[in-house]
């Protein structure tokens, strides 16, 4: 008997960790936040540009995102040249390229915002994802703190753009300048030590100065007992740093014999003399030594916006936001492919992440969208009047689709323009077809009045938000359906 043949073998639907699918609700809120976003940039002069997804490994440089693993935060493949292309994992280094490349046509400084997908290749996590959107504003070409606070400023109007009010955001303003003071200070030769004082004093909302204090030591165990091994500093030079790091802290002395140190103090001062002078107060925009940015290309100014909000997420626990952009002054970025000084400097909002805090906040409009008018299929012979009718709906601008399953059956046609969340559908029997007219059946008045109605009898007797009118009449009376319930288009 010879063996059955084997079925075959179902392919499993299933997306990668750390990537999300996206439905027409979160696009939409997306584009709407997107073009806040871009109004406020072009208002301050901005223009837009597109790079590529994809650049050469090398025009990315060593400014990986993951420093625990040099050259592998990326996604990365050699084509048939054998040269290695990787997926971006920001929008600034495709824009160095950018600027270096066309240099001698741009105008400088230039300035340019661009929205797009970004891509880490890092252990995903809650929060954390592969893939994810950035809208970034760049001024290349100038060297003057004045950019710096314009960044600073145009970062605070975005926010309140998109309904964050005073008050519930700050935009945090450092200088690495400054951080490399403390360097000189203490006298550290070592980057990874550095890096380490660095992260440490990147947890200090989280962790406190205690928390801080432990790590700049010989280290910390959390609540889960796990061990972090600590920079092992001297107590000396751990006060040093923490004093860098409190706001209200004098200047300790050491810090006084660094250039570098005082320049970056001379700069911060320059910025917040400016953004007070356009009306920018402490409550939208401070001075903050705490602040770090975790790429390490930054040179000079480097500012963070974070929501001072706490709120609850679908489940009731409770959730604090943080920073959902930043960036900074990268002079050396563009500067590597010139090999002359080029001055820039950047602001980066993090699309994704913010827009998870503006929905729960309540500031974006998640309610479905109203689907188009369903023209249904009453004549299976007669399809060509309806696609006619779809045209002319469409001509007018109206949203519209014929029924394209079997039209055996009025009933799921109903189903199925329910479930588009159609505002209303269009029927034509043959008896109304003679008399040269079309039913409208508003779905949604239809939806209210069905609440109310108490026996079957009574629906088919009154028949809720139906009616008729005549063929010449259609466009006018879909019009009406929609302007009654606010539709949004037609």
């Amino acid at each position: 008997m010879a063996d059955k043949p084997k079925k075959p073998q179902k392919l499993k639907a299933r997306l990668p960790r750390g990537l999300e699918d996206r439905d027409p609700m979160a696009i939409r809120a997306t584009r709407q936040m997107v073009e806040k976003i871009r109004v406020v940039y072009e208002l301050y002069g901005f223009e837009p540009v597109e790079t590529p997804a994809m650049e050469y490994t090398d025009a990315l440089g060593k400014f990986l995102p993951d420093q625990d693993r040099p050259n592998e935060g990326v996604f990365s493949f050699q084509d048939d040249d054998e040269q290695w292309i990787s997926l971006r994992y920001d929008l600034t280094a495709p824009l160095a390229r950018y600027v270096a490349e066309n240099f001698d046509t741009l105008p400088k400084p230039y300035r340019s915002y661009r929205a797009g997908y970004v891509f880490r290749n890092e252990k995903p996590g809650p929060g954390r994802f592969r893939q994810f959107m950035q809208f970034d504003a760049d001024t290349v070409g100038s060297a003057t703190p004045a950019a710096d606070a314009e960044i600073c400023m145009m970062a605070a109007d975005t926010m309140e753009a998109l309904g964050i009010a005073r008050g519930q955001y700050v935009v945090k303003v450092n200088n690495r300048k400054v951080l490399d003071g403390v360097r000189d200070a203490v006298g550290i030769a070592d980057d990874g030590q550095w890096l380490t004082i660095m992260r440490a004093i990147d947890k200090l909302d989280r962790l406190g100065l205690g928390g801080v204090r432990q790590l700049l030591g010989e280290g910390r165990k959390d609540e889960s007992g796990d061990f972090t091994k600590g920079a092992g500093l001297k107590e000396d030079d751990i006060a040093l740093v923490l004093s860098t790091i409190e706001q209200s802290a004098p200047i300790d002395p050491r810090l006084s014999a660094s250039a570098i140190g005082q320049q970056g103090r001379d700069e911060l001062d320059q910025i917040s003399k400016l953004v007070t002078a356009a009306g920018y107060g402490e409550d939208r925009i401070k001075i903050d030594p705490s602040v770090v940015r975790g790429l390490e290309y930054y040179t000079g100014p480097v500012y963070e916006v974070e929501l001072l909000l706490d709120t609850k997420d679908e489940k009731g626990r409770p959730v604090r936001f943080g920073s959902v952009g930043g960036g900074g002054r990268y002079d050396g970025l563009v500067s590597r492919f010139r090999g002359e000084p080029v001055p820039a400097t950047g602001f980066s909002i993090g699309v994704s992440r913010l827009q998870a805090a503006l929905t729960l906040l309540g500031k974006l409009d998640t309610r479905p969208e109203f689907g188009p008018v369903v023209v249904t299929v009453f004549d299976r012979d007669r399809v060509a009047d309806y696609q006619k009718m779809v045209a002319t709906l469409r001509a007018s601008g109206i949203r519209a689709e014929l029924y394209l399953g079997n039209p055996k059956n009025m009933g799921n046609q109903l189903k199925y323009a329910d479930r588009r969340n159609a505002p209303c559908v269009i029927i034509q029997g043959s008896d109304e077809k003679a008399r040269g007219e079309v039913q409208i059946k508003d779905l949604i008045e239809g939806a209210k009045a069905a609440a109310a109605i108490a026996s079957n009898q009574e629906w088919r007797e009154t028949r809720p938000a139906q009616f008729s009118c005549s063929e010449a009449d259609l466009v006018a009376k879909v019009r009406e359906v929609l302007a009654r319930h606010d539709v949004g288009w037609g």
